[in-house]
């Protein structure tokens, strides 16, 4: 029988320290439940089929038996099944209590100056016409709705500082889950960092509380005040977006109602605002039943929400497969962290890119269900772009 976990100590730092010190290679995830910063690799979590919760579970229990004194497995997992997994119990773990993000010794640093080179995959003209293609497989019946994504490559003339980057998106975005993970994969002998600033909370467990914030049904922000309210009404009463909502809201109640003894779910969505978007929201919370049942196992049950993916899921990724010309890797998968207990957080890798050296690439999504015009869904992933390419200092790209 092991010993019992030695108490975790309360956390000693601000959140701006922690941000101010990160490195390339750290761990950082940034919430309303405050800040968590990861250094270091104590021991890798073996990839193996099946829910990670379960290898996690086991990884975590065997370090605390070890005597590590605060077990806590941090990271990121792709897309698709069978995506990548980049999953570890890191040497050191530092944490700050929530507190405004620019609090602290922190510099906001400038973008760099230099030139990109850009490349679209696919171009806009083409990913229009592959929102045309959904459209028909939604009139055949074959799906509900699918979110299709597409991405830019940016290329610098030097290499891209990612501390820079994270701490421009977190500071942009106080209210964003600011995240960075290290996603190089075995063997290759450059740094690839997951970096971004998501909207998105796919699920949180504190004790048996467990809480999910979907988000679907999304307008551009506006720069004109007025012009913002016309466009948060529109959207509140937009038939094609509460439908898009619903889908994405009732299968995550659905899903939370396998694990919990009771779910709490608003009976409409309210709208939430980025620096770039409006979004409805939906925030719900449940009372889990099992203790054993770790936020990592509830996110892998969760994942994908049709809020990424679509409806049903088996024929939304096929269209995926089919529509989209490259691979997604970690993008709409997920990031966060999972301690001893089963307590922990995971957002959704959205508003992201993966860095490498002197390359930035970058995906957007957007729903596409009965009702969606093209060059509208176009016009969504441009908006929805801004966020990472205002961070690298790159103000607009078609």
């Amino acid at each position: 029988m092991s010993s019992p976990a030695p108490a975790r100590p309360l956390p000693e730092h601000d959140s701006g320290d922690l941000l101010a010190a990160y490195l390339p290679g750290s761990f950082f995830h940034r919430s309303p439940r405050g800040t968590l910063l990861a250094d270091g690799v104590h021991t890798v979590v073996p990839e193996s089929p099946g829910s990670p919760g379960d290898a996690v579970a086991g990884t975590l229990a065997a370090v605390a038996d070890a005597g590590h004194p605060d077990p806590v497995v941090v990271g990121a997992i792709g897309f698709a099944p069978g995506a990548p997994r980049s999953l570890h119990v890191p040497a050191l773990v530092r944490r700050a209590a929530p507190s405004p993000a620019a609090s602290g010794p922190v510099r906001v640093p400038e973008p760099p100056g230099s030139r990109w080179s850009v490349r679209h995959e696919p171009a806009p003209e083409t990913y229009a016409d592959g929102v045309r293609r959904a459209l028909g497989m939604i009139g055949e019946g074959r799906l509900e709705k699918v979110v299709l994504a597409r991405a830019l490559e940016l290329t610098s003339q030097t290499p891209v500082p990612v501390r820079d980057l994270l701490t421009r998106l977190a500071l942009a975005d106080p209210a964003a889950f600011a995240f960075a993970a290290d996603v190089t994969a075995p063997g290759d002998p450059a740094l690839r960092t997951l970096v971004g600033a998501s909207p998105e909370l796919l699920v949180s467990r504190e004790g048996s509380t467990v809480v999910t914030n979907p988000l679907a049904g999304s307008i551009p922000r506006s720069d004109d005040p007025a012009e913002n309210e016309a466009r948060i009404a529109a959207l509140k009463v937009s038939e094609k977006d509460l439908a898009e909502h619903a889908l994405v809201a009732d299968r995550v109640v659905a899903v939370l109602r396998g694990f919990c003894t009771e779910v709490d779910a608003p009976t409409e969505p309210e709208v939430i605002g980025t620096a770039t978007m409006w979004h409805l929201s939906s925030r719900i919370s449940g009372r889990l039943a099992d203790p054993s049942v770790s936020a990592l196992h509830l996110a892998h049950a969760l994942h994908p929400t049709p809020a990424v993916c679509g409806v049903p899921v088996p024929a939304a990724r096929e269209a995926i497969g089919e529509l989209e010309p490259s691979d997604r890797g970690y993008y709409s998968g997920m990031t966060g962290w999972v301690d001893a207990d089963g307590d922990g957080e995971w957002v959704l890798a959205i508003r992201s890119a993966e860095v490498c050296d002197r390359t930035v690439r970058l995906y957007a999504g957007a729903g596409i269900v009965a009702g969606s015009d093209p060059d509208s869904e176009v016009a969504e992933t441009r908006a929805k772009f801004r966020t990472m390419l205002r961070a690298i200092g790159v103000e607009a790209v078609a």
